[in-house]
């Protein structure tokens, strides 16, 4: 598969949720990436914005779910989020973002 994304493109946005910052102890980053994104693009993508290495990627796909508001259906977005974990010595910080 041919994909010609950017670093920017690839990475959308950290998730800072409680289970996000469970995972920060264990030196792992939580980031909402596109759906055509791969594991090594979205480690390459990392490496290049924060100048971190990165040990292991594993992604997560989450179906969005079915929702009701004032009566009408409605649906809420796919989202595939990647669990980027950190070798030691190296961090991101939150507040930065």
């Amino acid at each position: 598969m041919n994909v010609h994304l950017r670093h920017y493109d690839i990475i959308r946005r950290q998730v800072v949720t409680e289970k996000s910052t469970m995972a920060s102890a264990s030196n792992a980053v939580v980031f909402e990436v596109d759906k055509k994104a791969t594991k090594p693009l979205i480690k390459d993508a990392v490496e290049a914005l924060f100048s971190v290495k990165v040990e292991s990627v594993n992604v997560l796909n989450t179906k969005g779910k079915t929702v009701r508001f004032r009566g009408r259906k409605g649906r809420r977005k796919d989202v595939k989020k990647a669990y980027v974990r950190l070798m030691s010595g190296y961090s991101i910080d939150v507040s930065s973002l």
